[in-house]
């Protein structure tokens, strides 16, 4: 199924068909600030499995990230920051930066195995955001990588139709993506470090 959703404004009926999918254990593509996404609720191991299994990897040794709605449910599944890096969370969220944090006991087991972090993301995006809101919780977050050789990330949301409407059950059509994934910063430690270079411009 194909949904178009308009981002500037985005229809609160659509909104709540894509939440249905996802509370009955459907996988979603969506659009976030950066590359568009696959996804599922976290709560629904099922569902996390599906996705892992296309991944091809493990749930327990995934880089699977979360999709919050602001920084208070972001809380939710990690421990407690310092002040320094709240300030920071705050000032580049949202936006197109994906936060390595120490997990709590909040995030499901079946993610951790032998890892204590999660990474977290709040897309400058409202029609995800106003999903997650309408979902209650985050959705589990992959990249959608294309096999061309120049494009690493799918942007056409048609295109992107026809590659994941097997595995999907939901594909959001948000417009054209971007080619460029997130910036991936460390906050696990005192000072912040960036693993990855991606869209977001990092000054700490």
């Amino acid at each position: 199924m194909l949904v178009k959703i308009y981002p500037e404004n985005p229809n609160p009926k659509e909104i709540r068909l894509v939440v249905e999918v996802l509370k009955k254990g459907g996988i979603i593509v969506y659009p976030t600030d950066t590359v568009y996404g696959l996804g599922c609720d976290i709560t629904n191991a099922k569902a996390v499995e599906k996705v892992s299994r296309y991944k091809g990897v493990k749930v327990e040794k995934s880089n699977f990230s979360f999709i919050c709605s602001d920084l208070s449910q972001l809380a939710e599944f990690s421990k407690p920051v310092s002040n320094p890096i709240f300030k920071l969370l705050k000032y580049y969220l949202p936006g197109p930066f994906t936060f390595i944090l120490n997990a709590n006991s909040n995030v499901p087991k079946y993610f951790k195995g032998k890892k204590k972090t999660v990474g977290v993301r709040i897309p400058d995006n409202q029609i995800i955001l106003e999903i997650v809101r309408e979902l209650g919780n985050p959705i589990m977050s992959t990249s959608i990588h294309d096999d061309d050789e120049i494009l690493e990330y799918s942007t056409d949301p048609e295109l992107i139709h026809e590659k994941f409407s097997e595995i999907a059950d939901l594909i959001i059509d948000g417009g054209y993506g971007q080619n460029v994934p997130s910036t991936i910063v460390d906050c696990t430690e005192e000072v912040p470090f960036i693993i990855r270079q991606g869209k977001g411009i990092f000054e700490d």
